[in-house]
């Protein structure tokens, strides 16, 4: 197939995901051979089903695991060595909003939570993608979707907001460390993405306003493509009108 990312190795972590399953489909509509990671197994086949399909000829690796354990990260890493022995890109869609109380009233589950999704993928995954793009000496691309809210604190979403700004400090220090090795590593800094949860929530919203999931997957394969070559650590802001 011909496309931007043909004979390109791309995988997408939560790839059944409102967002990573757009990210996905455009991807395969360049061409490229896919991984798609989440934690619902029979979910990821019946959507790698469904791109064989739509796209003849495509490769399409779907593994259900779990971001945040080393053991699942590694199970998931072996298949896709056995399989393809490489990743050149990995876009990162893996994250989760939640309101908490206020900062004093020590609401620490929603504080666990809170990093358990938007911080720990990021070494746990992430990291281990990285290093194996390190050990094949891929000039590989990473595109890691995070938030404006990471900018600046909000009232009574201190634990969201905290993990976003971690998550974001985190993408900046590991473009750092592997700039010079030939790997780009940038983030998506959406405003409020047009998703069916997102509607659902604030009912009374002008959506127009909202990001679309097309906006963060174009954001995502500019990052991840060649045009981009020169950008290290970047926070690309796509705030639509929201």
């Amino acid at each position: 197939m011909v496309g931007e990312f043909a004979n390109k190795v791309v995988m997408v972590t939560g790839a059944v995901g409102a967002v990573g399953s757009t990210v996905v489909e455009r991807f395969a509509a360049e061409g490229a051979s896919l991984i798609l990671f989440d934690h619902n197994q029979a979910k990821i086949d019946q959507a790698a089903d469904q791109l064989r399909a739509a796209h003849t000829g495509i490769d399409v690796l779907g593994i259900a695991g779990d971001a945040t354990d080393p053991e699942s990260v590694e199970r998931m890493m072996a298949a896709v060595e056995l399989r393809f022995g490489r990743i050149d890109v990995l876009a990162h869609t893996i994250g989760g909003f939640a309101f908490g109380d206020p900062v004093y009233a020590m609401d620490l589950n929603t504080v666990d939570k809170m990093f358990a999704l938007n911080v720990r993928p990021i070494y746990v995954l992430v990291g281990r993608v990285v290093k194996a793009m390190l050990d094949t000496n891929t000039a590989g691309k990473v595109a890691i979707i995070l938030a404006r809210a990471a900018i600046k604190g909000a009232a009574n979403s201190s634990a969201y907001n905290a993990s976003k700004a971690a998550a974001q400090s985190i993408m900046e220090s590991l473009s750092l460390e592997v700039r010079d090795k030939g790997i780009n590593v940038n983030g998506v800094l959406p405003s409020i993405i047009d998703t069916p949860a997102n509607r659902a929530s604030m009912e009374k919203a002008d959506f127009s306003k909202w990001v679309t999931r097309d906006d963060i997957a174009d954001a995502i394969l500019f990052l991840s493509s060649d045009k981009a070559k020169s950008l290290h650590g970047v926070s690309l802001e796509v705030y639509g009108r929201a």
